[in-house]
């Protein structure tokens, strides 16, 4: 028995974005493995660079889970990257602070971000390129701002 294959009728949105993103990811993780980092250990230096955040709001802001934040967090101390110190604010809570080194190798990081970015947009046309980035930024600051909580698929006992 043969299965129908259904018609689209609609542009297959999902892959076109999880395709370019996943591309994306493997070209950035390369060029950031040049110099030791890692995507999310760049995004963590970039982010408490830029204010005074807890570990919890640089997790939230690198949409990473509370495991994954821990290990980039350790890794960035032992490589003198960064370090865990008492908010001023908050004395609970506890901030990353990014050491001059860090500082030095975010900037670094940021460079390289920046140019995998001109390099993924520099294959477009001008125009192609501005609408791509004004419709993304319209998807990201309306229909698609709010994330959906949605219970995980299970699976089937066996």
């Amino acid at each position: 028995m043969t299965a129908l294959a259904t018609t689209r009728t609609e542009p297959d949105l999902s892959f076109l974005l999880d395709r370019t993103s996943h591309v994306l990811r493997t070209q950035m993780a390369a060029a950031l493995a040049d110099i030791g980092l890692t995507a999310r250990m760049h995004c963590v230096l970039v982010h408490a660079l830029e204010a005074e955040r807890t570990q919890a709001q640089l997790a939230e802001l690198g949409d990473m889970d509370k495991t994954t934040m821990v290990v980039t967090v350790d890794a960035l101390e032992k490589a003198g990257l960064a370090e865990r110190k008492p908010s001023s604010t908050d004395r609970r809570a506890r901030i990353i602070s990014v050491t001059p080194a860090g500082a030095e190798l975010a900037a670094r990081s940021t460079e390289i971000v920046d140019g995998v970015h001109q390099g993924a947009l520099g294959s477009l046309p001008k125009a192609e390129r501005e609408s791509l980035l004004s419709a993304l930024n319209h998807l990201v600051e309306g229909h698609l701002s709010t994330v959906v909580e949605a219970a995980p698929a299970r699976r089937a006992r066996q």
